[in-house]
């Protein structure tokens, strides 16, 4: 049997989600295939809790673990950390080092859609649909006047690199803006402030079974707060997400999974990837792409596996297989 080391925690604001789509990976990947291991990955340490609430800590010098006097080495790992250091690349450089593969993308495209600023670039190159924005480096001059003449209000003010709204302000008074921007700059050294597009939230998520990519149905996230904010997407009652979307035309529909599917081959995807947008006055923005989404039984992406009749479990153990051609 194999050894699977499950990884999440991290050190952003998604850590508590991280753990609970570790939990949900534990309970419904194959036993009888593979011996999983859930490592928490904390900036202090990195470490294995035994059912007695021991903590052993893994060697990082072959990402190894001591375990009852016998080392245990990893044949791969299922990647399930949000944010820093799963999903924006750095551990991934790592695993790279040692030769143990991953479930997730690799270290340059995690790099890239981690970063918005950047993928927003890159989407908008080969023609799809982004808002207006400025971008702006910390202790850059900020011309708000400017910036409010050109985008109107509301804008979204956020962290360049974040997860699950970590950050983010919806601005609809100009006097809210200086709060925002110093909101956003607490996450991240660099900040987007795009224009506010009125529409439906609409989520695509998708996964590779061998060389086939497999387009789960889509969700409309309708959320009851002012935006789809951290309260709402891990705050039971405060969004509605329906799969699939209700009224959604089959034109619209196929636009959007091909896109979609587009993404995930341009930008070279591994394992499970959800890319979120915005459909206005039929057309189709792209707001991010998550190549580590929420794998916990609130999140989006089980939803839509549960919607097309894919247990669960079946898409944790494709993703591992996927390791071992």
């Amino acid at each position: 049997m194999k050894n699977i080391a499950i990884v999440c925690g991290g050190f952003s604001g998604e850590y508590q989600i991280s753990i609970q789509s570790a939990n949900m990976v534990k309970t419904h990947l194959d036993s009888s295939k593979y011996n999983s291991y859930i490592i928490v990955i904390e900036k202090g340490q990195w470490y294995y809790e035994d059912g007695e609430a021991n903590k052993h800590i893994i060697n990082k010098d072959d990402f190894s673990l001591m375990l009852n006097n016998q080392t245990i080495k990893f044949d791969g790992v299922f990647n399930a950390i949000h944010g820093t250091p799963g999903e924006d690349g750095k551990l991934l450089g790592y695993f790279d080092m040692l030769n143990i593969p991953y479930t997730s993308c690799d270290m340059d495209t995690s790099a890239l859609t981690f970063n918005k600023y950047l993928c927003n670039n890159f989407v908008q190159s080969i023609g799809i649909n982004v808002a207006n924005s400025f971008s702006f480096l910390a202790g850059e001059s900020i011309n708000k006047d400017e910036v409010i003449n050109s985008l109107g209000l509301p804008i979204f003010i956020k962290p360049a690199r974040s997860g699950s709204s970590v950050g983010i302000a919806k601005v609809s008074k100009v006097e809210d803006f200086d709060a925002a921007i110093e909101k956003a700059f607490i996450t991240d050294n660099r900040i987007l402030i795009e224009e506010f597009i009125d529409g439906r939230e609409m989520a695509c998520g998708m996964f590779l079974k061998n060389d086939k990519l497999v387009v789960l149905p889509l969700t409309e996230i309708i959320s009851k707060n002012d935006f789809f904010d951290y309260e709402a997407k891990y705050t039971n009652g405060m969004a509605d997400e329906v799969s699939p979307p209700v009224n959604l035309g089959t034109e619209q529909e196929i636009d959007i999974k091909a896109l979609s599917s587009l993404l995930y081959n341009k930008l070279d995807c591994r394992g499970i990837v959800r890319v979120d947008y915005i459909l206005t006055n039929n057309e189709l923005y792209f707001i991010e792409i998550n190549t580590v989404p929420g794998l916990s039984p609130a999140s989006i992406v089980p939803k839509q596996a549960e919607a097309m009749g894919i247990p669960i479990g079946e898409l944790f153990n494709t993703v591992v297989e996927n390791m071992f051609p």
